[in-house]
């Protein structure tokens, strides 16, 4: 589904180059739950926002499917990313004056085959807060429909960064059975960065990162339940 061959990235805080990824070789396998596990400040933000498309590698490739997007214009990437990858953050970035409905339909709006908002929601489990505003719904609740906003375009790829970082461990589980259920009913291929070690439980591989290199990729037999993950 996705490639990345030999991809460093590396920026310029004045004297001191900060090098974020250092020649990582990595593949996204369609319809797959991978989960990014590492401390701040290892690179996994960074190797998302290049699979993403929202930033380009200082050398190595990427590859989607036969395309190359390592000499990908602006245009070329906004396209990827309107078409074929759905993000979810850490924060929800929800428009405050738009109900759930609504803030999902933004993105139903620019797709080519996207599901109704209706469908997207329901698909979360939000069925009855489609016309509730963001502050009128819980921090999980807004998650959901951030997810359901990222899947409602029918993405081949979604990307999750520190999806639950702002919750607590409860209402993470929910968002987490959400994301997983998602990845089982849509066959979209998944990735999910977390500093939580406990979450690579979920994923059909486990990577590890530390100071911007790939250190372990280990693959589970069999995927864990979301209820049964402690942290």
């Amino acid at each position: 589904m996705l490639e990345v061959l030999g991809v460093s990235k590396t920026y310029d805080m004045g004297e001191v180059p900060v090098h974020a990824l250092r020649s990582v070789n990595l593949d996204l396998r369609s319809g797959e739950l991978l989960v990014i596990l590492g401390a701040s400040g290892s690179g996994k933000s960074t190797l998302l926002n290049i699979l993403g498309g929202l930033d380009r590698p200082t050398s190595g490739r990427l590859r989607f499917k036969d395309h190359e997007l390592t000499d990908a214009d602006d245009r070329e990437l906004t396209q990827y990313r309107r078409d074929h990858v759905g993000f979810v953050f850490q924060l929800y970035n929800l428009i405050p004056s738009l109900t759930a409905r609504e803030n999902v339909a933004l993105v139903c709006d620019i797709a080519t085959d996207p599901m109704s908002p209706e469908e997207a929601l329901e698909l979360v489990g939000l069925s009855d807060r489609l016309d509730h505003f963001p502050a009128q719904l819980s921090g999980g609740e807004q998650q959901r429909v951030a997810i359901a906003r990222a899947v409602a375009k029918r993405p081949e790829i979604l990307l999750c960064d520190e999806p639950t970082g702002a919750l607590d461990a409860e209402t993470g589980r929910l968002v987490l059975e959400v994301l997983n259920q998602v990845n089982h009913e849509t066959a979209t291929t998944t990735a999910i960065i977390t500093h939580n070690a406990a979450i690579g439980r979920l994923g059909d591989r486990v990577i590890r990162m530390s100071s911007g290199e790939i250190t372990e990729i280990t693959e589970n037999e069999t995927r864990a339940d979301p209820k049964d993950v402690e942290w």
